[in-house]
C-alpha cells in the first residue's frame, strides 16, 4: 500500500515497532520521500508525536492507513486476558485514537482527508481460534461506519479494506502447515495466497478523490473468498 501511494506522488509515513529500511528503499526506489517513525502501537503514547513528526516534514496530513496489526492464537475456553488486550490495544484502540488524531488534523487544516482502516475476512466471519482478532477486526468494521457517518460533514472518508488470506508474517504458520494450506487454497477461486502488491490499487483509489463518495464501507479484496 505504501509503495503504491508513493507510486501515485503521496509522500509516506511508515510507523513501526520494526525496521523500516525496507519500506523506505522501496518508496525511495519509485521516487518517493519516505520519512520512518519507530513506534509502539500497543499503546497510543506514541500517538501525538506521529502525528506532530508528521506535519514537522510534510506540514499536513492528508491520507491515514491504519495496518497496524498483530493476533494470537488459542481456543476460547483457554483465552487469557493478555491475549485479548494485547491485540484489543494494536488493532482497535490505537487505530481509533490515530483516527481520532488524524481527523483533528483534516479538521484543522479544513482540507478533508481520507482515512482508510485494515479490516479482514474476520470483519465478517468468525474463525477459528483467533477470538480477540475477531472481535478486534469486527470492531474495525464498526468504527468504519460511525467516523463516516460522523465526520463526512467534513469532508472524511473513511473507508476499510478487508484483504483475504494473504502471503504475510501473520499467516505463516497456515502457509506451514500441509492440511491448512490446502484447505484454504482450494476455497479461494483465484487459486493463490493474496500478495501485498494486490491491495496496491484499492489502498490507491480509496486515498485519491475517485472515491469522494465512498464513505462507510469495507472492501474485501480476497480472491473470491467471500463469493464462494
Amino acid at each position: 500500500m505504501a509503495l503504491g501511494l508513493a507510486e501515485a506522488g503521496a509522500k509516506i509515513v511508515g510507523v513501526a515497532s520494526s525496521s523500516l529500511e525496507a519500506a523506505r528503499v522501496g518508496v525511495e526506489a519509485v521516487g518517493g520521500e519516505f520519512l520512518g517513525i519507530q513506534a509502539d502501537l500497543s499503546t497510543i503514547k506514541p500517538i501525538d508525536e506521529i502525528v506532530n513528526k508528521t506535519i514537522e516534514r510534510f506540514s499536513k496530513v492528508d491520507i491515514l492507513i491504519n495496518s497496524a496489526g498483530t493476533i494470537r492464537r488459542a481456543e476460547a475456553v483457554d483465552f487469557t486476558e493478555k491475549d485479548w488486550d494485547d491485540v484489543l490495544n494494536v488493532n482497535l484502540k490505537s487505530l481509533f485514537f490515530l483516527s481520532q488524531a488524524a481527523a483533528r488534523r483534516f479538521i484543522a487544516q479544513q482540507t478533508g482527508g481520507k482515512i482508510i482502516n485494515v479490516a479482514s475476512l474476520l470483519s465478517f466471519q468468525g474463525g477459528i481460534r483467533v477470538l480477540s482478532y475477531t472481535a478486534s477486526k469486527s470492531g474495525v468494521m464498526g468504527l468504519t461506519r460511525i467516523l463516516a457517518c460522523e465526520w463526512a460533514k467534513h469532508n472524511i472518508n473513511v473507508n476499510a479494506i478487508a484483504p483475504g488470506y494473504m502471503a504475510t508474517d501473520i499467516t505463516a504458520p497456515l502457509r506451514a502447515d500441509p492440511v491448512r494450506n490446502s484447505e484454504i487454497l482450494a476455497r479461494i477461486p483465484a487459486g493463490r495466497w493474496g500478495m501485498p502488491e494486490d491491495l496496491k490499487g484499492i489502498a490507491v483509489f480509496l486515498a485519491s478523490e475517485a472515491s469522494s463518495y465512498l464513505n462507510g464501507f469495507t472492501i474485501a479484496v480476497d480472491g473470491g473468498w467471500l463469493a464462494r
